[in-house]
């Protein structure tokens, strides 16, 4: 799954690397980013690529309430060609989601780890938006972020990872002229493990408010800690 990232670069490298002119979206570099908050994505418009903000977590055009979207913050690639909450977003409603890493936590400890690409660029995760009208007429945009099968480098922490997309893929999948499965399908593929990095941080990511640089810093669990040899050490 993927439900922490991170974004730190500077607004304009970030414009500068989707190509986009300029946005109204008030965005500051985050650490610690989580579900249900309002995060940075990239749609396409007739006027261009645009940067604005969405709420993490899918409300459907027909739900009932807003309330569904606590439970899709991810979409599962092998369904959103064809399951109600997907099939029309991902026809038509695809977007971007930037982050320059990810957080996923080891399956048989809960130890956190922070996954980035080796070269420190930034990640552009495939994810779907939808719009939500409600009973007062109250408009809200949501999105989800697709993941896939998790690759060798992910294997060890979790079965599921985000679906990063390459650069060069990038304007095909927000194409929304693009209204074909079978061209969109094969792009949710995991990506290249030998391009990536992970490597452990430090437990305070898992609340939410710990929004802080700490959050990316390497760590070393207890239990992975070396004992040092009471014979070399100096104790006088």
């Amino acid at each position: 799954m993927c439900g922490r990232f991170s974004l730190r670069v500077e607004l304009a490298e970030l414009l500068e690397y989707y190509g986009i002119q300029e946005t109204n979206f008030d965005y500051v570099p985050r650490y610690n980013i989580a579900p249900g908050q309002v995060i940075p994505a990239i749609i396409d418009v007739p006027a261009g690529r645009r940067l604005g903000g969405l709420r993490w977590g899918l409300v459907p055009e027909w739900a009932r309430d807003d309330k569904i979207g606590y439970n899709m913050i991810n979409a599962r690639a092998d369904g959103v060609a064809d399951k109600p909450a997907f099939a029309k977003p991902f026809r038509t409603k695809r977007c971007i989601v930037p982050a320059d890493g990810f957080y996923e936590w080891r399956k048989t400890d809960k130890q956190p780890y922070r996954i980035t690409l080796k070269d420190g660029g930034l990640l552009s995760l495939a994810a779907l938006y939808d719009v939500w009208v409600s009973p007062k007429g109250a408009k809200l945009a949501t999105v989800t972020i697709i993941t896939t099968e998790a690759n060798e480098l992910l294997a060890p922490l979790h079965e599921r990872m985000p679906v990063i997309l390459p650069r060069d893929r990038v304007g095909a999948w927000l194409d929304r002229s693009n209204t074909d499965p079978r061209s969109l399908l094969p792009m949710l593929e995991p990506y290249d493990a030998d391009k990536m990095h992970a490597y452990p941080v430090n437990p305070l990511v898992g609340n939410a408010k710990n929004d802080v640089p700490a959050c990316l810093e390497p760590y070393a669990p207890p239990s992975e800690r070396k004992t040092p040899d009471p014979e070399q050490l100096n104790l006088f």
